[in-house]
């Protein structure tokens, strides 16, 4: 019997084992999770599939406060890389899973941990507030993590005589000195999906829908937000959306925030917004990567488990127990 139990390949990511095509995925995960006390978080961004299953669904601040008040025995993170350390950061006696080791993270990928100490180090004078779509070894570089949720709330809370660097995500950073009036040192990190969308595409869209307001990421280049209606979190985008007495909506996110809003408000229309090129490139290639057949998998092994030395994770822990400490009682 054990040599039919399929061994982790870290050169794949993934649980490779065949799935039974009759077998209903959707049962058999809800069983699982049953006998596991399993708890399965997931991102807007997944497939709506891995939503509709999830037992938690929230945007990065939701799923951070979820993660650390859970009594489940596993967490399955539906999610990319930064979000399950960030799970086993503060969760470290609990089994943590990701159903894909290769769902990483764009921006995460521009700020690596050596090339921020350099950059650290030319500003020993700033104190350092990096968005949490950052790797464990980032996040033990900071003072402070923040949110798209928590972000105004966090640098407006910092006295003013502090100078401040933000990495790595320089459209909001961009975002954010607008809204506080701080002068922030930005490290220069993008999201591949966020600074894809056309300007020039959404004032067209705009034309043939003036119905509709625009909803925007702070994650979008400066050109999409100076359209925007409403700039926010997803969670504050999907309550917007909610509240407004507007009949359609343009969502410029990873189109994965549609579905949920769809399921909100089922009379309203929600068209995304149009990126550069005609690719899909409003979905991120690295969510996508989670797939319902994948997150069985991984739930009936218990693999790919996250892993981190308990210094770096110690180090990661506290800029990110300050963003909780700061953000108690602030909205998303």
């Amino acid at each position: 019997m054990m040599a039919d139990i399929p061994v982790l390949d870290e050169t794949v990511g993934f649980i490779d084992a065949p799935v039974d095509p009759l077998l209903n995925l959707f049962e058999e995960i809800e069983r699982m999770k049953r006998e596991k006390n399993a708890v399965l978080l997931a991102h807007y961004y997944q497939e709506p599939d891995i939503q509709d299953i999830a037992d938690y669904i929230g945007d990065s601040l939701g799923l951070a406060r979820q993660a650390a008040a859970t009594d489940a025995d596993l967490i399955v993170f539906a999610g990319v890389h930064f979000m399950a350390e960030t799970a086993k950061i503060l969760n470290p006696e609990r089994k943590v899973l990701l159903p894909d080791l290769n769902a990483g993270c764009s921006l995460a990928d521009s700020c690596p941990a050596p090339e921020l100490a350099a950059f650290k180090e030319r500003h020993p004078d700033h104190l350092v507030v990096s968005y949490i779509n950052c790797t464990v070894g980032v996040k033990a570089l900071s003072d402070i993590i923040c949110t798209s949720s928590n972000a105004a709330h966090i640098v407006s809370s910092i006295p003013k005589e502090k100078p401040i660097l933000f990495a790595p995500d320089r459209n909001l950073g961009r975002h954010l000195a607008n809204e506080t009036g701080r002068d922030m040192v930005l490290w220069e990190g993008t999201c591949i999906v966020h600074e894809t969308f056309s300007e020039r595409k959404l004032l067209r869209l705009k034309a043939r829908h003036p119905e509709a307001l625009v909803l925007a990421h702070p994650e979008c280049e400066e050109a999409v937000l100076r359209h925007a209606d409403h700039i926010g979190s997803t969670t504050s985008m999907l309550r917007f959306a909610r509240e407004s007495a507007r009949p359609a909506f343009i969502v410029a996110t990873e189109e994965g925030i549609l579905h949920q809003m769809r399921k909100d408000c089922p009379d309203k229309t929600f068209v995304p917004a149009p990126p550069e090129s005609g690719c899909s490139c409003s979905r991120c290639p690295h969510m996508r990567l989670n797939t319902i057949e994948k997150l069985y998998l991984c739930l009936r092994f218990e693999e790919p488990e996250i892993h981190m030395e308990e210094t770096l994770r110690r180090a990661a822990l506290r800029p990110i127990e300050r963003m909780l400490e700061m953000s108690e009682g602030v909205g998303t």
